[in-house]
């Protein structure tokens, strides 16, 4: 086994490489605005760093969101075309539970990560492993009695003190952490889900109600 996997859905651009044991090779750069100029240069140094080429991947992982349209798209559309380039599967994984597996936490907590427009993208697990319920996006204070008490990772729990005080690191995704639980629910033969995005939002751009008609002179 030999996953290569990658996750463009917060600002971290990741990419990591791992032979269903343990990572072999990782590269991390934070940057909102240069997931598509990142992202490829990532994946070459991750496979020169283990000495290996492109062809021994025998599956891609990507991190499905939730996250904003724009960075999300990047790594979604590099994974399915690697998959289809090398006849290989691609396996889709919720970004929070990246993070949710890479803090280790054995107790109740949250995941929050930065959603802008004042708002997080969260979910709450029961421990590192375990989601409950469905992610979603809100602005913090509507939240804030849902998540008292609880310790939360992610950078949305950063940005919002006042309603994460319990702030614990990962503050960014890891695609190393997000091969690993891939390999680990492969080994078990559990089901992903479908490599497709998760918004949680409307998009941005809109159809015109009302198109400007143009007549001919």
């Amino acid at each position: 086994m030999l996953l290569l996997a990658m996750d463009t859905a917060t600002p971290a651009v990741t990419v990591a490489l791992h032979d269903g044991e343990s990572v072999v090779a990782r590269s991390s750069q934070v940057d909102a605005r240069r997931h598509g100029e990142l992202l490829l240069p990532a994946v070459d140094r991750v496979l020169q760093e283990a000495g290996l080429k492109i062809d021994a991947v025998t599956g891609v992982v990507v991190g499905i969101g939730p996250g904003p349209y724009t960075g999300l798209r990047v790594g979604l559309v590099t994974a399915a075309t690697f998959a289809s380039a090398l006849s290989v599967p691609v396996h889709g994984l919720c970004t929070l539970d990246g993070l949710a597996y890479a803090s280790g936490i054995d107790e109740p907590f949250v995941v929050a990560t930065d959603a802008r427009r004042k708002e997080v993208y969260w979910a709450r697990y029961d421990n590192a492993r375990t989601r409950v319920g469905e992610p979603s996006v809100d602005r913090p204070a509507d939240i804030a009695d849902q998540v008292a008490g609880l310790p939360a990772v992610g950078a949305g729990a950063r940005l919002y003190a006042e309603v994460f005080p319990d702030a614990r690191d990962p503050e960014h995704q890891s695609a190393a952490a997000l091969a690993a639980l891939a390999a680990e629910r492969i080994r078990a033969g559990e089901d992903f889900p479908e490599p497709r995005p998760l918004y949680l939002r409307r998009p941005d751009a809109q159809v015109p109600k009302n198109y400007k008609v143009v007549t001919p002179k």
